[in-house]
């Protein structure tokens, strides 16, 4: 990892790490279980269909619409007891979602997990711009992206060994069993400490902030039309059963944990509208390819590309990073979680409505959310980065 350069900062580095580390890792095992299991549970158990599923999504992204209100719950509460606090109740939700197989009952669970989620993402991220610079901030996500990858393997595997022996509820209620665990090890932790800016507690909104706000935006709304219809599509289109699915979840979080570490160093080689760059333009490629290939390995190996690139967005966090004031990383972070989940509240709802009407308008919307983005990364300028020794590993 990289090192500040005294060894007291090292310490504390060190010991956020592991914590962030700890918690990612839990967080994935929760959400990636949640997403392997739910298009085939949805569909084989509770006889979903398009617009079902477009529904419960469309639910599973109000708490990260409502991420905003984190910064009330800082009045009260130290961001790492909020985190622990998030993943002990996105355990809670997994473990509940087998037991009931009806669209109200996933809408609950969704919503208790989803809370949880996206909770701890909001201040994950916060976490990791105070405690790291703007060198080691990139090494840090591609890290905590690289233990996402390995997590996702893990549920992967997981899921295909329970799979012969539990049912959909068994194998729900053990991934979020594992989750509440690490949020009830994380309760008993203490890895912050008082050198740093004292964030903001309240509500934030600045102008020199809006391309961040809108790659924000962009960026919500493009990663829910994949995120909601791209499996779906395998599975609804193409007749992808669990084994095949996870097999891909496999592959793809392979293929992520060796390249999130390089993503981050080319960060700091490249910098972020390159990357971003890269990104939007392979997505609106994906997008159209989605719309009209009856090709069924075609669409997953671009399924895999798609999942790789989509790894580029920390770029958002920290173009943030170089151009935002320390006291405004948590709120603002709060803030960029709710404008991310604007468009993902609506548009899975209106996906799943296109969905029915042709299935091609959903991926379309996707290349056009993805051409937009692709504008609005050309107005990245970020300031030179300061003449300070760092040690990177």
């Amino acid at each position: 990892m990289p090192e500040p350069t005294s060894k007291p900062a090292a310490a504390q580095a060190r010991r956020m790490l592991v914590f962030l580390i700890v918690l990612t890792a839990a967080s994935q095992i929760g959400m990636q279980g949640w997403i392997t299991l739910f298009n085939n549970f949805a569909v084989e158990r509770a006889g979903f269909g398009g617009f079902e599923v477009g529904l419960v999504q469309a639910v599973r992204e109000i708490p990260g619409f409502l991420s905003l209100l984190v910064v009330y719950v800082l009045l009260v509460l130290p961001e790492h007891r909020i985190v622990a606090l998030a993943i002990t109740l996105l355990g809670v939700g997994v473990a509940l979602t087998g037991f009931l197989p009806s669209f109200w009952g996933l809408t609950l669970t969704t919503l208790v997990m989803s809370f949880g989620f996206h909770y701890y993402e909001t201040l994950n991220m916060s976490l990791t711009l105070q405690y790291f610079d703007r060198s080691q901030a990139p090494l840090v996500f591609g890290r905590l992206r690289s233990v996402t990858g390995m997590s996702n393997i893990a549920v992967g595997l997981s899921v295909l060994l329970a799979a012969r022996a539990f049912d959909f509820a068994g194998i729900y209620a053990i991934l979020g069993s594992v989750v509440v665990l690490a949020g009830l090890w994380a309760l008993t932790q203490d890895p912050s400490h008082a050198g740093l800016p004292v964030q903001r507690k309240k509500m934030l909104l600045r102008r020199k902030y809006t391309l961040f706000y809108i790659l924000t935006f962009l960026a919500g709304a493009r990663r829910q039309v994949f995120l909601a219809f791209a499996i779906f599509l395998l599975v609804k289109k193409f007749g992808m059963g669990l084994t095949e699915i996870t097999l891909l979840f496999i592959l793809n979080n392979v293929i992520n944990v060796v390249a999130n570490p390089l993503i981050g160093r080319a960060i700091n080689r490249y910098g972020e509208r390159a990357l971003l760059t890269l990104e939007y333009s392979v997505v609106t490629v994906v997008f159209v390819v989605y719309a009209f290939s009856d090709s069924k390995l075609l669409v997953s190996c671009l399924y895999v590309l798609d999942q790789l690139v989509i790894n580029f967005a920390m770029c958002v966090n920290t173009y943030f990073q170089k151009i935002g004031e320390p006291r405004d990383i948590a709120p603002t972070m709060a803030a960029g979680f709710t404008i991310n989940h604007i468009a993902a509240v609506v548009i899975p709802v209106i996906g799943g409505a296109l969905w029915l009407w042709d299935a091609r308008l959903v991926f379309l919307g996707g290349a056009g959310l993805a051409l937009c983005s692709l504008a609005a990364a050309q107005f990245i300028r970020t300031p030179p980065k300061p003449e300070v020794s760092i040690a990177q590993s």
